[in-house]
């Protein structure tokens, strides 16, 4: 599996349940990346979703254990299920909350991470994948600025002996 998440200089990826800021690039960005995947999210990060509606083109996964009405999600109420689920996907992409991250980041080999370069008040963070020595930044996917905040697209890859089982690989 793989994971696509914003990030501010401190790892902060959100506050009350949505991106404090976000920027028309990195939109334009996710939406590339996850064309055609089944993303994998949490119910508050899908109730943040405009109209609560499944994203286009995509194999829309919902992880909660609570249930509900979720017209074009597939209703997963465990990390099992998911796993499941992700094994028959060509990709399969975790897009958060934080909760979800936390869940699916141990079976994640691949991180494709926005850094924004700004500090927002945040309540929930992202772990910061440049300290852990399970992650090496592979690759600098691009870069530039917008609205006075600059940003980098960055790809990270698990290394070698930590590499994880647990779906589609990308």
């Amino acid at each position: 599996m793989e994971l696509i998440v914003a990030v501010y200089e401190d790892w902060g990826i959100g506050r009350g349940g949505t991106q404090p800021i976000a920027l028309a690039a990195d939109r334009k960005f996710f939406r590339e990346t996850t064309k055609g995947c089944m993303v994998i999210a949490g119910r508050r990060t899908v109730e943040d979703f405009p109209g609560r509606k499944p994203l286009p083109g995509r194999e829309n996964v919902l992880l909660t254990r609570q249930g509900g009405d979720y017209p074009g999600f597939t209703l997963c109420e465990s990390v099992g299920k998911v796993l499941e689920l992700a094994k028959r996907a060509p990709r399969a992409m975790v897009i958060g909350g934080g909760s979800v991250y936390r869940q699916l980041l141990p079976r994640c080999n691949k991180a494709y991470v926005t850094k924004l370069k700004t500090r927002v008040e945040c309540d929930t963070w992202f772990p910061d994948l440049d300290k852990s020595p399970d992650w090496k930044l592979a690759k600098i996917l691009g870069s530039g600025e917008e609205n006075g905040i600059a940003y980098t697209f960055c790809l990270y890859e698990r290394t070698g002996d930590e590499k994880r089982a647990g779906g589609a690989e990308g």
